[in-house]
């Protein structure tokens, strides 16, 4: 049996990550900080590792202590990262140095597996093809214009710096699914009757449901690739209130207030959370970084190499896949 640690698990992709091994019969540890919650991690197969990727010692002792019973593990999906911050600052702490501390860890007590899997995610690349709608492809040079976007390249560029390092990595577009909450806010103030869009300028979506990664990070492990990196949508591309319209029509087709905010009021408000969220202590669903990821206007990735070289198929459309999620919502009593 073969053994995989996942990090980040108690996540909304790393619980789902962890699922899907049990289901290959992995030796599954669920990598987790001390106050992760264990919400979506019942199965009792799951072995418990405690990480702190803010200390490289005590990490270094952690993963010792692992290794001195077990040996090392064959794989390493690292999830474990931030998608919003208090302070900017913190997205290159956590996605960057922490990833760095992880690797340099797991060099040092020779501990690389067969592969090391980093989740990363579009906005590595930016408004990068903004100008002619056409879609990203892994040899564009990046633009990132956010701080999370900036901290998940450096990682990246850290991760292929190191020779014969055994990466594979994944990039993600919009990704939702069951127990995902910033789509769930959409949701949310859809059923109370309000839809917002932002400018007037065409925007084109992509988006990937969360099974879908699942599937693509294990066809990689299937197809042992190593030294990769892949765009992960469901290969289609969609105008910005066709997600708003399938959730509508999910709840029940509610009547909706649909209003547009000019890309000038949206920033101000952006920054106004921002510094509210700075002097609260409390993260901010909108924030000047949110603000640069809902202005872009292409979000097309090119996911040829994802389907030739792995046997991608997406299972999931946007319909399919917003129809399961709110069903999941309305099961669990979030909507």
């Amino acid at each position: 049996m073969e053994s995989i640690l996942i990090t980040g698990a108690s996540g909304f992709i790393g619980s789902f990550i962890v699922e899907e091994a049990l289901k290959r019969k992995f030796n599954v540890w669920a990598g987790i900080r001390s106050t992760s919650s264990k919400k979506y991690l019942k199965n009792r197969k799951i072995h418990f590792l405690e990480l702190d990727f803010t200390h490289p010692n005590e990490l270094r002792a952690q993963l010792s202590g692992y290794k001195g019973t077990y040996n090392k593990f064959d794989y390493i999906i690292h999830c474990a990262g931030v998608t919003k911050c208090i302070d900017p600052k913190s997205f290159d702490y956590v996605n960057y140095l922490q990833t760095k501390y992880f690797i340099d860890t797991l060099k040092v007590l020779n501990m690389v597996p067969k592969q090391f899997i980093y989740i990363s995610t579009l906005s590595v690349f930016g408004p990068v093809r903004d100008g002619d709608y056409s879609p990203i492809k892994a040899d564009d040079t990046p633009m990132p214009n956010t701080a999370y976007g900036l901290s998940k390249l450096k990682a990246e560029l850290y991760i292929q710096s190191i020779p014969g390092f055994p990466y594979v990595i994944y990039r993600p577009t919009g990704v939702y699914g069951p127990r995902e909450m910033d789509y769930f806010l959409m949701a949310k103030t859809i059923q109370r009757h309000m839809d917002f869009s932002v400018g007037s300028r065409r925007q084109d979506l992509t988006f990937v449901y969360v099974k879908d990664i699942v599937q693509a990070i294990f066809l990689g492990i299937e197809k042992k690739v190593v030294q990769k990196t892949y765009f992960l949508s469901d290969g289609k591309v969609y105008q910005s209130r066709v997600f708003s319209d399938l959730i509508q029509k999910e709840l029940g087709n509610p009547f909706v207030i649909r209003v547009k905010c000019p890309l000038i009021v949206l920033k101000v408000i952006s920054l106004l959370a921002q510094f509210i969220a700075m002097r609260s202590g409390k993260c901010s669903t909108l924030n000047l970084d949110k603000y640069k990821i809902m202005k872009q206007r292409n979000w097309q990735c090119d996911i040829t190499p994802t389907i030739k070289e792995l046997g991608y198929t997406p299972e999931y459309d946007l319909e399919r896949g917003v129809r399961e999620t709110i069903a999941w919502y309305k099961n669990e009593g979030w909507l």
